[in-house]
Protein backbone atom coordinates (compact mmCIF):
# COMPACT_ATOMS: atom_id res chain seq x y z
CA UNK A 1 0.00 0.00 0.00
CA UNK A 2 1.22 3.51 -0.83
CA UNK A 3 0.36 6.12 1.76
CA UNK A 4 -0.76 9.43 0.24
CA UNK A 5 0.23 12.63 2.04
CA UNK A 6 -1.73 15.86 1.70
CA UNK A 7 -0.18 19.00 3.19
CA UNK A 8 -2.94 21.25 4.50
CA UNK A 9 -2.57 24.74 5.95
CA UNK A 10 -4.90 24.83 9.01
CA UNK A 11 -5.60 28.47 8.22
CA UNK A 12 -6.50 27.77 4.58
CA UNK A 13 -8.21 24.40 4.34
CA UNK A 14 -7.75 22.51 1.07
CA UNK A 15 -11.33 21.41 0.39
CA UNK A 16 -10.30 19.01 -2.39
CA UNK A 17 -7.88 17.11 -0.15
CA UNK A 18 -10.46 16.99 2.63
CA UNK A 19 -13.05 15.60 0.21
CA UNK A 20 -10.68 12.82 -0.89
CA UNK A 21 -9.96 11.93 2.74
CA UNK A 22 -13.67 11.97 3.62
CA UNK A 23 -14.44 9.64 0.70
CA UNK A 24 -11.63 7.34 1.85
CA UNK A 25 -13.16 7.11 5.32
CA UNK A 26 -16.62 6.48 3.89
CA UNK A 27 -15.12 3.62 1.86
CA UNK A 28 -13.91 1.92 5.05
CA UNK A 29 -10.24 2.92 4.74
CA UNK A 30 -7.83 4.67 7.14
CA UNK A 31 -6.91 8.36 7.32
CA UNK A 32 -4.46 9.93 9.77
CA UNK A 33 -5.23 13.53 10.68
CA UNK A 34 -4.06 16.16 13.17
CA UNK A 35 -5.96 17.11 16.28
CA UNK A 36 -4.90 19.67 18.84
CA UNK A 37 -3.62 16.83 21.05
CA UNK A 38 -1.85 14.27 18.81
CA UNK A 39 -2.38 12.86 15.31
CA UNK A 40 -5.24 10.38 15.15
CA UNK A 41 -5.76 7.35 12.91
CA UNK A 42 -9.34 7.47 11.77
CA UNK A 43 -11.91 4.95 10.52
CA UNK A 44 -15.70 4.91 10.31
CA UNK A 45 -16.84 4.12 13.86
CA UNK A 46 -20.04 2.50 12.53
CA UNK A 47 -18.12 -0.02 10.38
CA UNK A 48 -16.58 -2.95 12.34
CA UNK A 49 -14.37 -4.00 9.41
CA UNK A 50 -12.97 -0.48 9.06
CA UNK A 51 -12.30 -0.35 12.81
CA UNK A 52 -10.51 -3.70 12.57
CA UNK A 53 -8.09 -2.08 10.11
CA UNK A 54 -7.05 0.39 12.81
CA UNK A 55 -6.08 -2.42 15.15
CA UNK A 56 -4.22 -4.24 12.38
CA UNK A 57 -2.29 -1.16 11.21
CA UNK A 58 -1.28 -0.18 14.75
CA UNK A 59 -0.75 -3.76 15.96
CA UNK A 60 -3.00 -2.74 18.84
CA UNK A 61 -4.73 -5.28 21.11
CA UNK A 62 -8.50 -5.39 20.72
CA UNK A 63 -8.82 -4.91 24.49
CA UNK A 64 -7.68 -1.28 24.16
CA UNK A 65 -10.72 0.88 23.23
CA UNK A 66 -10.80 3.79 20.79
CA UNK A 67 -12.14 7.34 21.03
CA UNK A 68 -14.93 8.39 18.67
CA UNK A 69 -14.49 11.88 17.24
CA UNK A 70 -17.49 14.03 16.33
CA UNK A 71 -17.84 17.20 14.29
CA UNK A 72 -20.05 18.74 16.99
CA UNK A 73 -21.93 17.88 20.16
CA UNK A 74 -25.20 17.44 18.24
CA UNK A 75 -23.87 14.11 16.92
CA UNK A 76 -23.76 12.53 20.39
CA UNK A 77 -27.14 10.88 19.87
CA UNK A 78 -25.65 8.91 16.94
CA UNK A 79 -23.14 7.18 19.20
CA UNK A 80 -24.48 7.27 22.78
CA UNK A 81 -27.65 6.54 24.73
CA UNK A 82 -28.89 7.63 28.16
CA UNK A 83 -26.78 10.77 27.86
CA UNK A 84 -26.64 12.64 31.21
CA UNK A 85 -27.89 16.21 31.38
CA UNK A 86 -24.46 17.55 32.41
CA UNK A 87 -23.21 16.84 28.88
CA UNK A 88 -24.69 20.12 27.62
CA UNK A 89 -22.68 22.21 30.09
CA UNK A 90 -19.50 20.17 29.54
CA UNK A 91 -19.81 20.49 25.77
CA UNK A 92 -20.41 24.22 25.96
CA UNK A 93 -17.37 24.71 28.20
CA UNK A 94 -14.84 22.22 26.79
CA UNK A 95 -15.82 21.31 23.22
CA UNK A 96 -14.25 21.55 20.81
CA UNK A 97 -11.21 20.66 22.88
CA UNK A 98 -9.14 17.98 24.63
CA UNK A 99 -11.86 16.38 26.75
CA UNK A 100 -13.17 12.84 26.14
CA UNK A 101 -16.34 11.64 27.85
CA UNK A 102 -17.26 7.99 28.38
CA UNK A 103 -20.97 7.36 27.83
CA UNK A 104 -23.30 4.42 27.19
CA UNK A 105 -22.69 3.09 23.69
CA UNK A 106 -25.41 3.22 21.05
CA UNK A 107 -26.04 0.00 19.13
CA UNK A 108 -24.92 1.61 15.85
CA UNK A 109 -21.33 1.97 17.09
CA UNK A 110 -19.10 -0.96 16.19
CA UNK A 111 -18.51 -3.08 19.35
CA UNK A 112 -14.76 -3.32 18.61
CA UNK A 113 -14.50 0.45 19.08
CA UNK A 114 -15.15 -0.12 22.78
CA UNK A 115 -13.32 -3.43 23.33
CA UNK A 116 -16.76 -5.05 23.52
CA UNK A 117 -17.86 -2.94 26.49
CA UNK A 118 -21.24 -1.19 26.57
CA UNK A 119 -19.56 2.23 26.77
CA UNK A 120 -18.12 4.61 24.19
CA UNK A 121 -15.56 7.41 24.56
CA UNK A 122 -16.38 10.57 22.58
CA UNK A 123 -14.91 13.99 21.97
CA UNK A 124 -15.08 16.96 19.59
CA UNK A 125 -11.56 17.95 18.51
CA UNK A 126 -10.58 21.59 18.06
CA UNK A 127 -8.05 21.35 15.20
CA UNK A 128 -9.34 23.02 11.99
CA UNK A 129 -8.23 20.09 9.79
CA UNK A 130 -9.91 17.55 12.06
CA UNK A 131 -13.09 19.60 12.12
CA UNK A 132 -13.14 20.00 8.34
CA UNK A 133 -12.68 16.25 7.85
CA UNK A 134 -15.38 15.30 10.34
CA UNK A 135 -17.81 17.78 8.85
CA UNK A 136 -17.10 16.61 5.30
CA UNK A 137 -17.56 12.90 5.98
CA UNK A 138 -20.56 13.39 8.32
CA UNK A 139 -19.57 10.23 10.18
CA UNK A 140 -18.42 9.54 13.72
CA UNK A 141 -14.75 8.63 13.35
CA UNK A 142 -12.94 6.24 15.68
CA UNK A 143 -9.38 7.47 16.03
CA UNK A 144 -6.63 6.41 18.43
CA UNK A 145 -3.18 7.94 18.09
CA UNK A 146 -1.65 7.33 14.65
CA UNK A 147 1.39 5.33 15.70
CA UNK A 148 2.44 1.75 16.29
CA UNK A 149 0.95 0.44 19.51
CA UNK A 150 2.78 1.38 22.74
CA UNK A 151 5.15 3.84 20.99
CA UNK A 152 5.27 7.58 21.71
CA UNK A 153 2.26 9.31 20.24
CA UNK A 154 2.77 11.26 16.99
CA UNK A 155 2.75 15.03 17.15
CA UNK A 156 3.84 15.58 13.52
CA UNK A 157 2.89 13.94 10.24
CA UNK A 158 6.46 12.64 9.95
CA UNK A 159 6.00 10.71 13.20
CA UNK A 160 2.93 9.08 11.64
CA UNK A 161 4.89 8.13 8.52
CA UNK A 162 7.81 6.83 10.57
CA UNK A 163 5.46 4.28 12.15
CA UNK A 164 2.68 3.66 9.63
CA UNK A 165 3.86 4.50 6.11
CA UNK A 166 2.60 1.79 3.80
CA UNK A 167 0.11 0.56 6.41
CA UNK A 168 -2.54 3.28 6.02
CA UNK A 169 -4.16 5.09 3.09
CA UNK A 170 -3.84 8.83 3.73
CA UNK A 171 -2.04 11.24 6.05
CA UNK A 172 -3.31 14.80 6.33
CA UNK A 173 -0.28 16.89 7.32
CA UNK A 174 -1.55 19.90 9.23
CA UNK A 175 1.74 20.73 10.95
CA UNK A 176 2.79 20.03 14.56
CA UNK A 177 0.07 19.58 17.16
CA UNK A 178 -0.31 22.34 19.72
CA UNK A 179 -0.96 20.45 22.97
CA UNK A 180 1.04 17.28 22.34
CA UNK A 181 -0.64 15.21 25.07
CA UNK A 182 -3.77 13.12 24.62
CA UNK A 183 -7.17 14.28 25.85
CA UNK A 184 -8.44 13.99 29.39
CA UNK A 185 -10.87 11.06 29.74
CA UNK A 186 -13.76 11.18 32.22
CA UNK A 187 -16.21 8.32 32.78
CA UNK A 188 -19.76 9.65 33.13
CA UNK A 189 -21.30 6.17 33.41
CA UNK A 190 -20.08 5.83 37.01
CA UNK A 191 -21.41 7.60 40.08
CA UNK A 192 -19.59 9.75 40.94
CA UNK A 193 -17.78 10.50 37.64
CA UNK A 194 -14.24 9.11 37.46
CA UNK A 195 -11.08 10.48 35.86
CA UNK A 196 -9.67 7.66 33.73
CA UNK A 197 -6.82 9.54 32.03
CA UNK A 198 -5.35 12.97 32.78
CA UNK A 199 -4.78 15.20 29.79
CA UNK A 200 -5.22 18.67 28.34
CA UNK A 201 -8.17 19.59 30.60
CA UNK A 202 -7.27 19.74 34.28
CA UNK A 203 -9.16 18.39 37.26
CA UNK A 204 -9.75 21.83 38.79
CA UNK A 205 -11.48 23.06 35.63
CA UNK A 206 -13.61 19.91 35.43
CA UNK A 207 -14.73 20.13 39.04
CA UNK A 208 -16.43 23.44 38.36
CA UNK A 209 -19.05 21.38 36.50
CA UNK A 210 -18.39 17.96 38.07
CA UNK A 211 -17.78 18.86 41.73
CA UNK A 212 -17.78 15.22 42.85
CA UNK A 213 -15.29 14.06 40.19
CA UNK A 214 -12.99 11.34 41.52
CA UNK A 215 -9.35 11.73 40.50
CA UNK A 216 -7.21 8.91 41.91
CA UNK A 217 -3.62 9.78 42.81
CA UNK A 218 -2.24 6.56 41.29
CA UNK A 219 -2.40 6.01 37.51
CA UNK A 220 -5.05 3.60 36.25
CA UNK A 221 -3.31 0.39 35.11
CA UNK A 222 -5.06 -2.60 33.51
CA UNK A 223 -3.67 -5.81 32.04
CA UNK A 224 -3.45 -6.13 28.26
CA UNK A 225 -5.80 -9.12 28.43
CA UNK A 226 -8.52 -7.06 30.15
CA UNK A 227 -11.01 -4.85 28.30
CA UNK A 228 -9.84 -1.40 29.38
CA UNK A 229 -12.34 1.31 30.32
CA UNK A 230 -10.21 3.93 28.57
CA UNK A 231 -7.36 4.19 26.10
CA UNK A 232 -4.00 4.87 27.72
CA UNK A 233 -4.62 2.54 30.67
CA UNK A 234 -1.92 -0.06 29.99
CA UNK A 235 1.31 0.04 31.97
CA UNK A 236 3.51 0.14 28.86
CA UNK A 237 2.45 3.02 26.66
CA UNK A 238 4.08 6.01 24.94
CA UNK A 239 7.36 4.06 25.15
CA UNK A 240 10.38 4.61 22.91
CA UNK A 241 12.41 1.62 21.70
CA UNK A 242 15.06 2.20 24.38
CA UNK A 243 13.92 1.32 27.92
CA UNK A 244 13.17 4.30 30.17
CA UNK A 245 13.74 4.85 33.88
CA UNK A 246 12.04 7.82 35.54
CA UNK A 247 14.27 9.51 38.12
CA UNK A 248 12.68 11.51 40.94
CA UNK A 249 14.37 13.87 43.34
CA UNK A 250 15.97 17.32 43.45
CA UNK A 251 18.48 18.52 40.86
CA UNK A 252 21.55 17.93 43.02
CA UNK A 253 20.59 14.38 43.93
CA UNK A 254 19.93 13.67 40.25
CA UNK A 255 23.30 15.16 39.26
CA UNK A 256 25.16 12.91 41.69
CA UNK A 257 23.21 9.85 40.56
CA UNK A 258 23.69 10.40 36.85
CA UNK A 259 27.38 11.24 37.23
CA UNK A 260 27.76 7.89 38.98
CA UNK A 261 25.93 5.78 36.43
CA UNK A 262 27.00 7.46 33.16
CA UNK A 263 30.70 6.47 33.29
CA UNK A 264 29.85 2.85 34.11
CA UNK A 265 27.43 2.61 31.20
CA UNK A 266 30.00 4.18 28.88
CA UNK A 267 32.71 1.76 29.99
CA UNK A 268 30.37 -1.11 29.11
CA UNK A 269 29.73 0.29 25.64
CA UNK A 270 26.21 1.48 26.40
CA UNK A 271 24.87 4.82 25.18
CA UNK A 272 22.96 6.73 27.83
CA UNK A 273 20.14 9.05 26.81
CA UNK A 274 19.11 11.72 29.28
CA UNK A 275 15.85 13.66 29.12
CA UNK A 276 16.36 16.63 31.43
CA UNK A 277 14.72 20.01 32.05
CA UNK A 278 16.51 23.05 30.69
CA UNK A 279 17.49 24.21 34.17
CA UNK A 280 19.60 21.08 34.68
CA UNK A 281 21.32 20.99 31.29
CA UNK A 282 24.60 22.47 32.52
CA UNK A 283 24.83 19.72 35.15
CA UNK A 284 25.49 17.16 32.43
CA UNK A 285 27.61 19.04 29.90
CA UNK A 286 30.70 17.00 30.82
CA UNK A 287 29.06 13.57 30.39
CA UNK A 288 29.39 11.14 27.51
CA UNK A 289 25.66 10.92 27.05
CA UNK A 290 22.97 12.13 24.67
CA UNK A 291 21.23 14.91 26.59
CA UNK A 292 17.90 16.10 25.16
CA UNK A 293 15.80 19.00 26.40
CA UNK A 294 12.60 18.25 28.24
CA UNK A 295 11.80 21.97 28.33
CA UNK A 296 11.65 24.59 31.11
CA UNK A 297 10.13 23.39 34.38
CA UNK A 298 8.16 26.63 34.71
CA UNK A 299 6.34 25.98 31.41
CA UNK A 300 4.60 22.61 31.50
CA UNK A 301 2.71 23.43 28.30
CA UNK A 302 6.02 23.43 26.41
CA UNK A 303 7.11 20.19 28.08
CA UNK A 304 3.81 18.55 27.17
CA UNK A 305 3.90 19.79 23.58
CA UNK A 306 7.30 18.27 22.85
CA UNK A 307 7.45 15.29 25.23
CA UNK A 308 6.73 12.58 22.68
CA UNK A 309 8.92 14.20 20.05
CA UNK A 310 11.83 14.24 22.51
CA UNK A 311 11.38 10.55 23.31
CA UNK A 312 11.43 9.80 19.58
CA UNK A 313 14.52 11.97 19.19
CA UNK A 314 16.41 9.90 21.78
CA UNK A 315 15.54 6.74 19.85
CA UNK A 316 16.88 8.34 16.68
CA UNK A 317 20.20 8.96 18.48
CA UNK A 318 20.59 5.23 19.04
CA UNK A 319 20.73 5.24 22.83
CA UNK A 320 20.55 1.96 24.75
CA UNK A 321 18.71 3.28 27.81
CA UNK A 322 16.99 6.54 28.76
CA UNK A 323 16.91 8.29 32.11
CA UNK A 324 14.10 10.83 32.26
CA UNK A 325 13.89 13.40 35.00
CA UNK A 326 10.54 13.67 36.76
CA UNK A 327 8.88 17.09 36.43
CA UNK A 328 5.58 18.60 37.42
CA UNK A 329 5.78 17.45 41.03
CA UNK A 330 4.16 19.32 43.91
CA UNK A 331 0.84 21.04 44.45
CA UNK A 332 1.81 24.16 42.50
CA UNK A 333 2.93 22.31 39.39
CA UNK A 334 -0.09 23.25 37.29
CA UNK A 335 -2.99 21.60 35.48
CA UNK A 336 -0.81 19.61 33.05
CA UNK A 337 1.44 18.11 35.72
CA UNK A 338 -0.72 15.01 36.24
CA UNK A 339 -0.81 14.30 32.50
CA UNK A 340 2.96 14.66 32.09
CA UNK A 341 3.66 12.41 35.06
CA UNK A 342 1.23 9.83 33.68
CA UNK A 343 2.93 9.75 30.26
CA UNK A 344 6.43 9.46 31.73
CA UNK A 345 5.29 6.76 34.16
CA UNK A 346 3.94 4.65 31.29
CA UNK A 347 6.89 5.39 29.00
CA UNK A 348 9.03 3.95 31.80
CA UNK A 349 6.65 0.98 32.29
CA UNK A 350 6.35 1.97 35.94
CA UNK A 351 10.11 2.03 36.57
CA UNK A 352 10.29 5.03 38.88
CA UNK A 353 13.23 5.42 41.29
CA UNK A 354 14.45 8.13 43.64
CA UNK A 355 17.76 9.70 42.66
CA UNK A 356 19.36 8.57 45.92
CA UNK A 357 18.21 4.94 45.48
CA UNK A 358 21.34 2.73 45.37
CA UNK A 359 19.65 0.36 42.90
CA UNK A 360 19.46 2.82 39.97
CA UNK A 361 22.66 1.59 38.34
CA UNK A 362 21.73 -2.05 38.92
CA UNK A 363 18.39 -1.54 37.20
CA UNK A 364 19.91 0.28 34.24
CA UNK A 365 22.45 -2.48 33.72
CA UNK A 366 19.73 -5.12 33.70
CA UNK A 367 17.82 -3.11 31.06
CA UNK A 368 20.79 -2.89 28.72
Amino acid sequence: MTTQVFHIDPGNIDDAAIAIAAQTLAAGQLVAFPTETVYGLGANALDPAAVDRIFAAKQRPFTDPLIVHLANAKQIDQVAVNVPDVIAALAERFWPGPLTLVLRRAAAVAPNVAAGRDTVAVRVPAHPVAHALLAACALPIAAPSANLFSRPSPTTAQHVLDDLSGRIDIVLDGGPTTIGLESTVVDLTTHPPLLLRPGGVGVDALRKLLPNLLAPDAPLVVAETEAAPSPGALLKHYSPQAPVVLLRGDAEAARRCIHTIAPVLHERGKRLGLLAPDEEFNNYADLRAEVVSLGPTHDLAVIGRYLFARLRELDSLGVDVIVARAVGEGDAAGELSMAIRDRLFRAAEGRVLDADDPHVLELLLTLT
